[in-house]
């Protein structure tokens, strides 16, 4: 028996090993982890269970047959713990084959796809390969259908993460698309369908890996990555942290984590955070940052539509997404990319019964020829979509803002909003004051003291919460530095809220 046992343990060192010492070294040259390396990071010490470490492809063509079989063939497959709670995991292994696909390497994503489906778990995907293996031709492309497959089966049902370490080109790109999240790791990750070389000689394009699909690219232009990490090690913890605020299924109530923070706290500090001057900007990071659990704010999409933040918080330790018009860019207006960011977020909220906590304060929508021509009326309904369409526990707060369809579109009291707020400074209106008084009062307008008297009117009589309130779209004006308790105590009233929308096959959401 100890012989048997002895080859065991031989062969899973060799197996361990993936394409050798040397090529481990050259992944550590580049500033990488491996795969496994990766793994031990990301999942909570010794709870890795490993599947399928000694599978080997069956390709015989082109040589391959006679080529090394290396063990899990490119591709670390399994199931572990981060802070307790089950998670699978797949990560390519680049010093396998690059960690190109092969039909067998997409049959150990897929055992593991099927498994966090049917156990009800996240699954998170490492990614660092080259794409499909030339040598399997059709059966490389038949493994990744399989995996597309998966990717939409399991969407709203369990959270799905991908993070960019390495090269992900071709395929590969089409599964991170479909997941919940995409990450990557700066200036060694990069994503795209055709590589620099393809731009090259089909559209003449002299482009770099970087400049054609780095984490800069694709965390502020594009919107494909939701954020980017310095290196492997950030943006694996980084993931321990995603994780701790994720529900490990539509199924499973949202996790609750241990708070010191009491939810009765005012701050009065936000009685003061909005300025006096109404066009004057303020920082809602700071509001999210007093009103969540101990400031701690997840936020996704930092780098892209910041006229918007969206991420997770905490609220009496339970998990909660945070929607919020920022002032400080654009004035916190609603254009295309920041419709289409927060619109994703809300319907991921609603997929996974995460309640949803909106700050507003928006002037509009942002006009000119570039939004109307880009299809700004479109991707506004996306958002308008989504909050109308989810049902989970919507808490709104109207800081100051809420002027035209951009006040009825971020999660009014008519689109079902359970608990609508206003501070005092809010101001509800169709438009802001003096555009409204150049419509109303045109024959008046060469008249600077009639001008600013029908103005002050109107100020009077629109810009003010208390008309909302009147008619019951405001629940109640509240004092700013009771915000935390409000919405603390609105959540907890509404924890079994219950809501459902007319059967359907399935929604079409204005794509």
């Amino acid at each position: 028996m100890k012989h048997i046992i002895e080859a065991l343990d031989h062969r899973r060192e060799a197996a361990r090993l993936g394409g050798g010492q040397k090529r481990i070294d050259a992944q550590h040259g580049r500033g990488k982890l491996t795969a496994r390396e990766r793994i031990e990071l990301l999942l909570d010490h010794g709870s890795f269970e490993e599947f399928d470490m000694f599978v080997q492809h069956r390709c015989a063509d082109f040589g391959m047959d006679k080529d090394e079989k290396i063990p899990g063939d490119g591709v670390v497959t399994g199931w572990g713990t981060v802070n307790g709670r089950t998670v699978y995991v797949f990560a390519k292994d680049f010093t396998v084959f690059g960690g190109s696909l092969s039909d067998t390497h997409a049959q150990k994503i897929i055992k593991i796809q099927d498994m966090a489906l049917r156990n009800r778990a996240p699954i998170i995907g490492l990614f660092d390969a080259g794409g499909a293996r030339i040598q399997e031709g059709v059966a490389a492309l038949g493994g990744y259908g399989e995996v597309f497959q998966r990717n939409v089966l399991s969407s709203g049902v369990i959270p799905q993460i991908s993070v960019i370490m390495g090269p992900c080109a071709g395929g590969d790109v089409y599964s991170p698309a479909m997941t919940d999240f995409i990450f990557m790791v700066r200036d060694r990750s990069y994503m795209f369908v055709t590589g620099p070389e393809v731009v090259k000689t089909v559209t003449n394009e002299t482009v770099t890996a970087e400049e054609l699909g780095g984490a800069s690219v694709h965390t502020t232009k594009s919107s494909i990555a939701d954020r980017a990490y310095d290196n492997d090690v950030e943006a694996l913890l980084q993931m321990r942290r995603l994780i701790d605020f994720l529900p490990q299924s539509n199924t499973d109530p949202v996790p609750e984590w241990p708070t010191f923070d009491d939810s009765e706290r005012d701050d009065y500090s936000l009685d003061t955070l909005v300025p006096d001057n109404p066009n004057k900007p303020y920082d809602v990071k700071e509001l999210i940052a007093k009103v969540v659990d101990e400031g701690d704010f997840f936020e996704i999409q930092e780098a892209h539509a910041k006229n918007i933040v969206v991420g997770f918080g905490r609220m009496e330790g339970h998990t909660v997404g945070i929607v919020a018009n920022q002032p400080m860019v654009l004035a916190g207006v609603l254009d295309i990319d920041a419709s289409r960011k927060a619109a994703r977020f809300v319907r991921f909220c609603d997929c996974f019964n995460i309640p949803i906590v909106t700050f507003v304060d928006v002037p509009g929508f942002l006009p000119g020829t570039a939004q109307e021509y880009g299809g700004l009326i479109k991707h506004g309904a996306k958002l308008l979509y989504a909050y109308a369409e989810a049902t989970v526990p919507k808490v709104t707060i109207i800081t100051r803002k809420g002027f035209g369809g951009a006040y009825v579109v971020m999660a009014s009291k008519h689109l079902r909003g359970d608990v609508n707020y206003a501070w005092p400074s809010a101001q509800i209106a169709v438009m802001g004051a003096k555009g409204a008084v150049e419509i109303i009062f045109r024959q008046d307008l060469g008249d600077p003291e009639k001008i600013a008297q029908r103005t002050k009117e109107y100020e009077d009589r629109f810009l003010s919460p208390f008309v909302a309130a009147e008619r019951g779209y405001v629940d109640e004006v509240i004092h700013p530095h009771v915000t935390r308790k409000r919405i603390a105590r609105a959540l907890g009233m509404l924890r079994h809220k219950q809501l459902e929308n007319p059967w359907k096959k399935h929604d079409n959401i204005p794509l």
